[in-house]
């Protein structure tokens, strides 16, 4: 996997972040609708962590072989 793919898979995450943010209900977070927002935007975020983790083993590995 190239770094061009793991940008526009962090860029598509946080385009569902911004989706289900407006799916929430502040009010009652936790009530219908809102917990499976939260639940999405929770999601997200780990595969916006789990994107930079790889990028960054990726450039560790890089100069491991250099």
């Amino acid at each position: 996997m190239n770094k061009t793919f793991a940008i526009v898979l962090i860029i598509l995450a946080l385009a569902l972040i911004a989706y289900n943010v407006t799916l929430v209900d502040f009010e009652n977070p936790l009530q219908g609708d809102s917990t499976i927002a939260l639940i999405g935007i929770v999601a997200s975020l780990c595969a916006i962590v789990l994107m930079l983790i790889f990028m960054t083993s990726k450039k560790i590995d890089k100069k491991l072989k250099k």
